[in-house]
């Protein structure tokens, strides 16, 4: 959640990647995503896209893994780069359009319970 852009994407990003080729060989219990950008530069899209790429191979995963891409009330291009990745990878995906990107939002949407359909 917030901004993303790191100066060197891939020392950020790389750490997350090997996680989640461990976690999803390991791991089919539900797994949610939830991912919410202020804005993102093209470097940090493309780490965004792999790791979601990865979690795409999980077995048995519309039964296990959802992503949520939020974007703030009238943000195109985060509304559209969210309905990009979610053409390009095979899970399923929300696109959801939130009033505000802002700190209580992030704790909000981190605070939600998994839904039914994931447990």
């Amino acid at each position: 959640m917030g901004r993303s852009i790191p100066e060197n994407p891939g020392e950020f990003y790389r750490p997350v990647y090997d996680w989640i080729i461990n976690y999803s060989k390991q791991h089919k219990n539900p797994t949610r995503i939830d991912l919410g950008f202020e804005y993102i530069n093209t470097s940090s899209t493309k780490w965004i896209y792999s790791i979601l790429k990865e979690l795409s191979g999980m077995t048995n995963l519309a039964e296990n893994v959802r992503v949520t891409w939020y974007f703030e009330h009238g943000d195109e291009d985060m509304s559209e780069l969210g309905f990009i990745l979610r053409s390009l990878i095979e899970c399923p995906f929300i696109v959801a359009e939130v009033e505000g990107m802002s700190k209580n939002r992030y704790e909000q949407i981190l605070s939600e319970p998994v839904s039914q359909d994931l447990k």
